[in-house]
């Protein structure tokens, strides 16, 4: 079966997850990652700031880095090698000049001073594109300021678009930083960046800020917000769940329905399934909105969650189930669209996956290999570079590598 980017080389760098989403997405679809990693434990302040106390407890809100679960780390290959060794280096620098893309995710200055910054790739693969992923940019005051996704939601206005009346901001996970505002905005810029150099014959650098990204997704809001020239209270934003029809309603089991019936179609439907035919021509009426969403909420403890959506979902209303983690994989749309698979691992077993989203008709995407170990690949990478058994070795010896069990 043919893929999409099968024969795209790209040398992944990023430790974290909006360079690891970038390159998983550009995997899925055909590419051949291999990634570079620290040959152990974390150097410099990281390992300092461990001492004494040992790594930080490993969270079960995300797979560990080095699991067959972790998706980030799917169709890739792993190496362990040291980028402060010239030896290390030069390994490095074979691997640029057959690569398409080179993906990284250090703070500004960081690789120049390891000398794998774009100025010096550049001049050894002038098609190369290079791809940056930081938190405010390589310009700018804030370009060396360090950031996480809370930061950037905040400083690009999401946090406040998303605030409730009378409460603090929240804190939205690292969905909308992280994963799409800096993952999925560098994969579009590698994509954009590999078709333009078939017309140039040229590479170039992408330089994306998880900032911008967030300020690119909020251009619904601000585009109102220039037209009219002043931000609504947050009791006036439908889109937060101000008003009755677009909210987040509790079912007599405890659980939530969602409902959004910005149409007024959608939302007489509602009205007449509710049994509250009275309140149709009040849907806009900020004055009426604490009577009906008092009626709503009431009217929805009467049935269970799933109840609800069989109704509301057979009377032509747009509603969804307030799914938690471990109900999203007996969802039928979900798995109709194959968003699950169960990939076979020789130590796990059965190792559940998310799907691909991105679905092509002729070329679609695959799963072709589970997360590698650190390092597990670095013999096989070495070994296609020209490296015989004994160079391998006494790389090893010399501190320049790490492969698996090493």
């Amino acid at each position: 079966m043919v893929e999409a980017l099968r024969g795209v080389k790209i040398v992944d760098l990023t430790r974290d997850p909006p360079g690891n989403y970038c390159t998983m997405i550009l995997g899925d679809l055909g590419a051949d990652i291999t990634m570079i990693e620290e040959l152990g434990p974390p150097g410099g302040r990281r390992r300092e700031q461990m001492k004494g106390s040992g790594p930080p407890p490993q969270m079960k809100e995300f797979a560990s880095t080095d699991s067959a679960f972790n998706p980030l780390r799917r169709n890739k290959r792993s190496m362990r090698l040291n980028l402060k060794m010239d030896a290390g280096r030069h390994i490095f620098y074979q691997l640029v000049e057959k690569a398409d893309v080179v993906v990284e995710g250090f703070r500004p200055g960081t690789t120049a001073r390891l000398g794998i910054d774009y100025l010096t790739l550049n001049r050894m693969n002038p098609g190369l594109i290079y791809c940056a992923i930081t938190s405010y940019g390589q310009d700018g005051p804030y370009s060396n300021m360090p950031g996480h996704d809370i930061n950037f939601v905040s400083q690009a206005g999401a946090a406040s678009i998303m605030r409730h009346p009378g409460t603090p901001p929240p804190i939205p996970g690292n969905i909308i930083g992280d994963m799409a505002a800096g993952g999925m905005q560098a994969a579009i810029g590698i994509l954009a960046a590999l078709m333009a150099r078939v017309q140039t014959g040229k590479g170039q650098f992408v330089d994306i800020a998880m900032t911008d990204g967030i300020v690119s997704l909020g251009s619904l809001y601000l585009g109102g917000y220039f037209q009219y020239g002043e931000v609504p209270k947050e009791e006036e934003r439908s889109s937060i769940g101000t008003m009755p029809f677009n909210n987040f309603y509790e079912t007599k089991d405890g659980k939530f329905i969602s409902v959004s019936c910005r149409e007024p179609w959608f939302y007489a439907n509602l009205c007449r399934v509710l049994g509250c035919e009275d309140f149709i021509p009040y849907q806009s009426d900020a004055g009426k909105a604490g009577e009906i969403k008092s009626y709503f909420k009431q009217k929805f403890l009467t049935r269970d969650r799933d109840e609800w959506f069989e109704v509301l979902s057979q009377a032509d209303i747009p509603v969804g189930k307030v799914y938690a983690l471990d109900e999203l994989t007996s969802d039928p749309q979900l798995n109709s669209r194959k968003m699950f698979m169960e990939i076979d691992h020789p130590v796990e077993g059965k190792v559940c996956q998310p799907g691909i989203a991105i679905k092509l008709s002729e070329t679609p995407g695959t799963i072709r290999n589970l997360a590698p170990p650190p390092g597990g690949n670095t013999d096989e990478v070495l070994s296609e570079l020209g490296y015989g058994e004994e160079h391998i070795s006494k790389l090893k010896k010399d501190g320049v590598v790490r492969a698996l069990g090493h």
